[in-house]
């Protein structure tokens, strides 16, 4: 069931747990041997260890709230060995990629050459620079000391190590004038655009004089949270709002006077632990910790913003902080390097913790095992891993994220994750992570929300820091300290993980004080550029992808937008928020909306226009349907084309229903239009590739509604949060055809690499006959939407002459198709001028068939 507790939702999954009641030993004394009151959450040496003790901790939380005004920045510059703070070098920059704001319907897709544009003047009414305390009195670089009068919070934090290592680097601002060549349609918005840039190049200023550079400032995880040294454990927080804090856990039975923290004047808390006697550490590696502090709105019990690993104990609700170090020799090791970016991204979307196909909680060990080499086979380049971030609520899909540098502690341990992303580079297979940014879990005892007792710390406070439809918090991206932690959280899974870039989610909530929500976006630009916009939370993208692409040049950033904001795959370089794809996501709405419709009123041009429908070289992944589709309320293509006939006419030893036939049909054309026209990557939700029956629905129990109602759960089921990939593995279903065809898709762009081709050019969008023809690279794609017409002798048009041959038809048998088309014959081109195009030759287009036929050879010479 979910358990409401204090206006926090928390699940009560069935346990996966061994329970052993050990809590005596919880309320022992103290008696100064931190090692006599330890206890492991890692009692074995497997791969995935989820044993922990049982006993509930001897120690009371108070979640009363209480609104107080926001806390002070805290500044933490960083230093060379040398004494010198780090100063930023140029390296050489990952390709840009320009844009133009025509869309490309019927028109030829050309070369266009980026025209040499000299620097403009620098803008010249920068923003006002914000009230940062001076700790520097020195130059920008911060090169010069700090006064003794002035010392600064954390100084001395760093290991010798740490600073004597190479250190990366990140590009300087550039003058981001040149949106304005790319799309003279920006120039009308210059005053906004420019203020906009002058506020990104005022916070890198601010953090090259006060922090070192962006580099050092991205690596907050080294200063903050625990630290391990020769000598101790350091724990610090950011905690202004707090009176008093302690460390408290298994290592001191909970003892909140046994390692009282001390604050400073930026209201940070901090606290050094000596090794123990024998030279162990003061707190054993997987042992349970939290922060206890006094706050305005009560005596808090806190998981630490910065933990790296989180669990839930039997029997209890909120999360554990755990202190996670295991030893050397216990610690994973990568022994793959990692792929370089491809050209054009197949990327396959999976939620690991149900990817089995039994009804239970999937592992990081057995989706490396099972799943991986799956993806592999299918022919996608490139998976994107969701909920990786703790969340303490299992059905929120991991988009309310408790704990943000702890990774999903339901499928296993850090090292069990890291051991499954080296094996995906080992299956030369980007790991892309799902991360969340745009929002964080209201949750008060295991996450962020009031963490020292006031609603503004990591937050807006009052209505501006809180989403009403998602019920979660919004991100402060003007507060210093708030930009520290975001941008050190995505350094984090870079660096420590290897992770291959992400997939940012809900940007447009972030980039509009209006969050997108109940407005419709025309594409008139007066909606991207002006009052609603949150010029914070656009300068915070802009930064963290100056992050990304500056010390991560093969690194991939893809934005969640729906608004469809100008500039936004543009390079921060030249003025934009520097993504590198742009998620297409109008292009499943239209699926959806021509599903519930007759074959009849289909218009290809409609499908055309939406598919095409993107800026000049602003890179998308396109989707035909993604996890959002196969949600409980909503239905997967396969589900709204043969809904219950699903059921029972799926195999193959009995006749097929029209509904099926017709099916199966369609879910191979949608998904190969959208490959063929809808961008320049694309992607799809695991199991949707053989047509997934049913629906996702995590498990979940009654919830009791403070107005009285009740909203029905599952009874805790994990049948409908599974993959049936067996189904799709079945040659006597009908599921395996629609799989072979999606990975006959898949390896058909990796030998052609059509996405990426700069030729495109759509020939014929044939209301009459529902025919659609284009090319894309040396393709001819032919798609024949009439319900019943076949065609025969049915001419279209060509750039290139020559021999053509079928390389993929929708309608072979091995696909669940008919068989219609011989694929031994050959098709030759005849010269003259046929729907604008130079050449042409004849063919036969069956109904509900997709034909994609190639240039295997140049014309005969005479």
């Amino acid at each position: 069931m979910v358990s409401t507790l204090s206006g926090i939702r928390f699940p009560l999954l069935p346990s996966a747990y061994n329970s052993n009641n050990n809590s005596a030993s919880l309320h022992s004394s103290f008696n100064g041997d931190r090692r006599t009151s330890s206890l492991s959450l890692f009692l074995t040496n497997s791969s995935f260890s989820r044993k922990i003790f049982a006993g509930n901790s001897s120690y009371d939380s108070d979640s009363s709230s209480l609104t107080v005004a926001a806390s002070k920045k805290v500044l933490v510059p960083d230093s060379q060995s040398d004494g010198s703070s780090s100063v930023t070098q140029q390296l050489e920059a990952p390709g840009t990629v320009s844009e133009d704001p025509q869309v490309y319907d019927t028109h030829v897709l050309e070369d266009v050459d980026n025209v040499a544009m000299e620097d403009d003047k620098k803008v010249e009414d920068e923003a006002k620079k914000s009230d940062v305390p001076s700790l520097d009195a020195g130059n920008v670089d911060g090169t010069e000391a700090r006064g003794e009068e002035t010392p600064h919070p954390l100084d001395g934090t760093v290991s010798t190590a740490k600073k004597n290592a190479t250190q990366k680097s990140i590009l300087p601002p550039g003058n981001g004038k040149k949106i304005y060549e790319i799309d003279p349609l920006l120039v009308g918005f210059r005053d906004h655009l420019d203020y906009r840039y002058g506020q990104y190049k005022r916070l890198r200023e601010e953090i090259d004089k006060y922090e070192g550079g962006l580099e050092v400032f991205s690596r907050g995880y080294e200063k903050f949270g625990f630290t391990r040294s020769a000598e101790g454990i350091t724990y610090r927080e950011w905690a202004p709002g707090a009176k008093s804090a302690s460390l408290i856990g298994d290592f001191n039975n909970w003892n909140t006077n046994a390692d009282v923290m001390t604050r400073n004047e930026f209201g940070v808390w901090e606290i050094f632990l000596p090794n123990n006697a024998d030279g162990s550490p003061p707190i054993p590696h997987g042992s349970r910790v939290k922060i206890r502090m006094d706050t305005p709105s009560g005596i808090k019990d806190s998981i630490p913003a910065w933990i790296k690993f989180s669990v839930q104990a039997p029997g209890e609700i909120p999360y554990n902080g755990i202190y996670y170090d295991p030893p050397e020799e216990e610690k994973y090791v990568f022994q793959h390097s990692q792929p370089k970016r491809p050209k054009s991204l197949r990327i396959y979307e999976a939620h690991v913790g149900m990817s089995s196909t039994e009804p239970k909680i999937n592992t990081y060990a057995e989706f490396r095992d099972d799943v991986l080499p799956r993806i592999k086979r299918l022919g996608y380049n490139a998976v994107q891993l969701m909920a990786i971030q703790e969340h303490s609520y299992y059905a929120s899909f991991g988009y309310h994220v408790t704990n943000f540098f702890a990774p999903n502690s339901r499928c296993g341990t850090p090292d069990d994750l890291k051991s499954l992303i080296d094996r995906a580079h080992e299956l030369g297979i980007l790991v892309l992570m799902d991360i969340v940014h745009s929002h964080a879990s209201n949750n008060v005892l295991d996450g962020l929300n009031m963490f020292d007792g006031t609603d503004s710390h990591y937050f807006h406070s009052g209505s501006r820091g809180y989403h009403w439809m998602w019920d979660s918090r919004l991100f402060n991206y003007g507060s210093w300290e708030v930009l520290r932690y975001l941008l050190s959280n995505a350094r984090w899974w870079l660096e420590e993980y290897k992770f291959d870039g992400f997939r940012f989610d809900g940007v447009t909530s972030m980039m509009y004080t209006h969050h997108g929500l109940e407005v419709a976006f025309t594409g008139n630009y007066s909606e991207y550029f002006g009052l609603a916009t949150d010029v914070d939370a656009v300068t915070y993208l802009m930064l963290v992808n100056d992050l990304i692409h500056g010390l991560y040049p093969e690194a991939v950033s893809i934005g969640e937008d729906v608004s469809g904001m100008p500039t936004f795959c543009v390079s921060v370089q030249d003025g934009g928020v520097g993504f590198d794809y742009r998620l297409h996501m109008a292009i499943a709405d239209k699926w959806i909306e021509l599903l519930q419709k007759m074959d009849e009123e289909w218009q290809m041009g409609d499908i055309v226009h939406t598919l095409t429908n993107r800026r000049w070289r602003e890179k998308c992944v396109a989707y035909a349907e993604s996890h959002d589709q196969a949600l409980v309320g909503d239905k997967t293509i396969a589900f709204w084309l043969m809904d219950k006939d699903m059921y029972d006419f799926m195999a193959l030893d009995r006749p097929a229903t029209p509904r099926v036939d017709r099916g199966i049909a369609l879910h191979k054309m949608i998904r190969l239009i959208t490959l063929g026209l809808g961008g320049e990557g694309y992607l799809n939700f695991m199991g949707n590739e053989f047509g997934h029956p049913e629906w996702i629905d995590f498990p979940r129990g009654a919830q009791h509604l403070p107005n009285g109602k009740i909203v029905p759960g599952n009874n805790n089921s994990f049948d409908k949060c599974r993959r049936r990939f067996d189904l799709g593995d079945a040659n006597y279903l009908r599921y395996h055809g629609l799989q072979e065809f999606d990975q006959a898709m898949q390896h058909l762009e990796e030998t052609y690499c059509f996405m990426t081709s700069e030729h495109q050019y759509i020939s014929r969008k044939d209301e009459g006959d529902r025919v659609i023809v284009f090319e894309r690279g040396n393709l001819v794609f032919v798609f024949n939407f009439h319900w019943s017409k076949s065609y025969s002798d049915y001419r279209v048009g060509c750039l290139k002459p020559g021999k053509y041959k079928i390389v993929l038809d929708s309608d072979e048998k091995l696909f669940g198709g008919f068989n219609r088309i011989d694929h031994i014959a050959e098709y030759f081109t005849t010269d003259g001028w046929f729907d604008d195009r130079p050449h042409s030759f004849l063919l036969y287009a069956p109904c509900r068939t997709a034909v994609v036929y190639a240039l295997v050879a140049g014309p005969a010479k005479d």
